[in-house]
């Protein structure tokens, strides 16, 4: 299966979409490193029968609440370094 499935596995192609550069020298490690990962996921049980054998310990999530901080949005405004709409301007991330 690992060989098989690691010759399905176009590097150069995710390196593409994520914008990587991937020398021809490491193409093989990362075939091969990328098949493992594949199948340790393959091999994860399925979340809903971990879910059925571990029913009595289920997370418990927070309730959500909204708490006030005692800035005002005028002071916070201030100390920004660039606001446009009264909204503070951040520095893109992603293209």
């Amino acid at each position: 299966m690992g060989n098989s499935l690691g010759s399905d596995i176009d590097i150069m192609h995710i390196a593409k979409l994520a914008r990587l550069k991937i020398d021809e020298e490491e193409l093989e490690r990362y075939k091969s490193e990328m098949t493992d990962i594949i199948k340790m996921v393959e091999e994860m049980p399925d979340i809903a029968e971990s879910l059925e054998l571990d029913a009595d310990n289920a997370m418990e999530l927070r309730k959500d609440s909204l708490e006030e901080c005692g800035i005002s949005r005028d002071e916070i405004l201030k100390n920004a370094p660039k606001v446009v709409a009264g909204c503070v301007v951040v520095p893109k991330t992603v293209d």
